[in-house]
């Protein structure tokens, strides 16, 4: 019997890239996003397992119930759900932050982690057999901020604490919950690393990307472990993107 899976954020870049990854390696996927044409993008380029498009606003609460028991009228169950939607802000100082973008991005990438966590727990929790993995996508940003990211950093952050939470308060129920880091993978959104991003020292510099499909083949490292073992926090970056001594 094949794995079932939720992936938020499926209709481009990482979330994509993990989707395909996934249904490449024969799991059941749904697919849910704010896009429906890139979900369905997303599952015209699979091959190997089913994939079920599921438009959905992770800032919903009633959306993201939705999109859960969608999947499990269709699929029976869920064993991971890859929790990877999220948006970043312009890279402004904080006094000129507005308060409005400050809130949608807490929103989408923290508010709408916690809400899908939240339906993966109870799930995972009810079914039989009992338990699952949540795997949260934070970034090099939950450990180093950039410039002028106040927003972004702060929710990345933020979502280590709930990785750790969610490893935590899953032991009871065979649920186990790790984080995965990523740098610089090569998706429309990093695509302006090539014309040059602020440093730390405010100057601006190109920076190397890596291909996303080494994301998706440690998260399907992560989840092919056994329920008894967990891969915590793994950090998989474009190798000499600056990091180790960003500052």
């Amino acid at each position: 019997m094949s794995k079932v899976a939720i992936v938020t954020g499926a209709g481009s870049g990482v979330g994509r890239a993990v989707s395909l990854g996934l249904l490449g390696a024969g799991y059941s996927v749904a697919l849910a996003g704010r896009r429906h044409a890139e979900l369905e993008e997303t599952a015209r380029l699979a091959t190997g397992g089913q994939s079920l498009v599921l438009p959905t606003d992770v800032t919903d609460a009633e959306a993201v119930e939705s999109l859960f028991a969608e999947t499990e009228k269709a699929f029976g169950r869920l064993d991971l759900l890859f929790n990877n939607a999220g948006r970043g802000a312009p890279a402004v100082p904080i006094d000129e932050l507005a308060i409005e973008t400050w809130l949608a991005v807490v929103d989408t990438n923290l508010t709408g982690a916690f809400l899908c966590a939240r339906a993966a727990f109870a799930l995972m929790r009810g079914q039989s057999p009992r338990g699952g993995r949540i795997i949260n996508n934070g970034s090099i940003s939950a450990h180093a901020p950039r410039p002028f990211a106040t927003a972004y950093t702060a929710t990345k952050h933020a979502i280590t604490g709930l990785t750790k939470q969610l490893a935590l308060d899953g032991r009871g129920f065979d649920i186990v919950c790790g984080q995965i880091d990523i740098g610089n993978a090569d998706t429309p959104l990093t695509s302006r690393m090539r014309e040059g991003v602020l440093q730390a020292d405010l100057s601006r510099s190109t920076e190397p990307l890596m291909d996303t499909k080494h994301v998706a083949d440690a998260v399907l490292y992560m989840d092919g472990l056994p329920l008894d073992s967990n891969v915590l926090f793994m950090t998989v970056m474009a190798n000499k993107m600056p990091f180790v001594g960003r500052g």
